[in-house]
């Protein structure tokens, strides 16, 4: 939702960049609602804008406190099994006021946990996040786990 601040759009930047080397990943923005009426009309507005822009045929995943907390390497077998069925990956995050029920119901759903974070950091964080799958799916040192800790 929205712009981000130059410091979380440097950070989400390099996380692309650093994605690039594994997939093909690319941000997409909606405006929020912040015009509607109600709460529940503003989800409902940025629900549609951010369904708009979903790719064809792409499994959706939302970000939402409601979903299943994944450590990293859950993540990465989720990565990767995302892959074998080679299609498309929509992952949403919701504006200040969370995501519309209509699109939980037709989504996988992430929670990055039970805190409440702002879309701009959770987005980092998703990034990331994607990023150390990929390298923990490849071997590669970037992700230093619970189990390799004293």
């Amino acid at each position: 939702m929205g712009k981000l601040r130059p410091s979380y759009r440097d950070a989400c930047d390099d996380y692309l960049r650093r994605l690039s080397r594994y997939a093909k990943a690319r941000e997409v923005g909606v405006r929020e609602a912040s015009r509607a009426p109600t709460v529940v009309a503003q989800r409902a507005e940025e629900g549609e804008r951010l369904l708009a822009k979903r790719p064809a045929g792409a499994r959706l995943v939302a970000l939402a406190r409601q979903g299943t907390a994944w450590t990293s390497e859950e993540l990465a077998r989720q990565v990767a099994r995302w892959q074998h069925e080679a299609r498309s990956v929509a992952l949403v995050i919701g504006g200040s006021h969370g995501l519309p029920p209509e699109l939980l119901a037709s989504a996988e759903r992430w929670s990055l946990g039970p805190l409440t974070l702002p879309h701009e950091l959770a987005r980092v964080v998703v990034l990331e996040q994607l990023y150390r799958a990929f390298t923990i799916l490849r071997g590669e040192p970037y992700h230093k786990g619970a189990g390799d800790r004293a």
